[in-house]
């Protein structure tokens, strides 16, 4: 161990009794509990936040698809020939038709407008998650011919309607009366409810088979698209690259990273400035090392005259307080990473444990739709908070070092 290293370390760990020795030792405490309290709070913000775009993810990815198949011009006429094409690809696990169009539903006065997807059961639990957010029925009950339907919760609620009971689909196409052109209106029997937990979907999504909605819609055989279902959602963008070169000039093929573009780009957005604001909290830690070796430096301004007398350059003195500072930061940001991750990796246990014992509960269920706060600890975020506090926390001990180095023998024992 070198002679900057040995002093520094003692710098840092004094015991003196003396009251300037006791506020430094005490400020040093301060700023290392003010790093860790700034770094476990970056990873495990960084780790909710994480937490909530994969739940939203998710359950947005229930209701949609990782990719799917349209017409260029409308309407899918040569939907098998894509479903047998798709198929092919090694990335694709399920391929689903879906017929997709726009109604009102009306029961009892009560008329709500929605987006009617016709499905075939079989195929649409292959590419979908509805099965596991069916409050009531399933989608096995929607049987061609039937004229079945199945109800998102809010749009349930909002109707008033019932397992069993009857609605009315009210679609825009019309038909040619001698008296007037008339919407086309059919009766629904309310066979489900689902509920995903996005207001979009559970407010405004009816669910009927695609024989009943081709025939209501008058489309025939055709379709409005086909939804697909990838092994890994992240390679959509690739897989849509590969198939766009191999489907016909009249059909189209998009991911998920387009059709919800904006909302995902904003929760990154938001991810980096919650990143960006709560470095702040470091940075002023890094700070408090400043203040902290200033008054080291002004405490121990005779023992640097001593050593320059015996033979200690510049460089050395600076070493000396570049190793103080750093082992403030180096102590801080362990105790701040190892209490970040295991927070981040107990927030299930953490919150609830703190709702009992306050009485209040952070995300009510009758507010919001994801009532329990995710978390999901990526490693990557850790190495680059890691990286960035201690840089900011080496720059901090520069300047202090540096007026170290420049004190002057002659005039710091002058009056000792």
């Amino acid at each position: 161990m070198s002679i900057e290293t040995t002093i520094g370390l003692r710098y840092t760990a004094s015991r003196k009794s003396g009251g300037g020795n006791r506020f430094i030792s005490f400020i040093s405490l301060i700023s290392m509990l003010g790093l860790a309290l700034g770094v476990a709070a970056l990873i495990v913000v960084l780790s909710v936040m994480n937490g909530f775009q994969k739940e939203l993810r998710t359950r947005i990815l229930g209701v949609a698809s990782h990719a799917q198949i349209s017409g260029a011009e409308g309407d899918l006429d040569r939907w098998q020939v894509a479903v047998d094409l798709v198929a092919k690809h090694p990335r694709v696990l399920a391929a689903a038709p879906y017929v997709q169009q726009q109604g009102m539903l009306s029961l009892d006065g009560q008329v709500k407008g929605v987006l009617v997807r016709g499905i075939v059961p079989a195929e649409e639990e292959r590419v979908a998650d509805f099965a596991q957010h069916m409050k009531a029925g399933a989608l096995a009950d929607l049987r061609p011919g039937e004229f079945d339907i199945i109800l998102g919760a809010e749009l349930a609620y909002a109707l008033h309607a019932r397992v069993g009971e009857k609605v009315t689909l009210i679609a825009p196409q019309g038909m040619v009366t001698p008296a007037a052109v008339l919407p086309r209106m059919k009766q629904f029997t309310v066979v489900g409810i689902f509920e995903v937990g996005m207001f979009e979907y559970d407010a405004g999504l009816a669910l009927l088979h695609m024989a009943d909605a081709q025939r209501l819609y008058q489309m025939e055989y055709r379709v409005s698209g086909v939804r697909l279902k990838l092994d890994d959602l992240f390679a959509a963008p690739a897989v849509v690259r590969e198939l766009a070169g191999q489907i016909g000039a009249d059909m189209r093929v998009s991911d998920w990273t387009r059709s919800h573009a904006n909302f995902f780009r904003a929760v990154a957005i938001e991810k980096n400035m919650m990143f960006l604001i709560l470095l702040l909290i470091v940075a002023v830690a890094a700070f408090n090392i400043v203040s902290t070796l200033v008054m080291t430096v002004t405490d121990k301004r005779a023992d640097i005259a001593i050593l320059r007398t015996l033979g200690a350059s510049p460089g050395s003195i600076m070493r000396i307080f570049i190793v103080q500072g750093t082992l403030i930061g180096v102590i801080g940001l362990a105790l701040g990473v190892a209490g970040g991750v295991a927070l981040a990796l107990n927030v299930d246990v953490v919150v609830p444990f703190l709702e009992r014992v306050l009485g209040i509960q952070f995300l009510a269920k009758d507010v919001y739709y994801i009532s329990d706060l995710p978390s999901d600890l990526h490693w990557a975020d850790v190495g680059i908070i890691t990286v960035t506090s201690f840089v900011l926390t080496l720059l901090a001990t520069l300047y202090p070092s540096w007026r170290a180095a420049r004190v002057n023998p002659a005039e710091a024992l002058r009056y000792e």
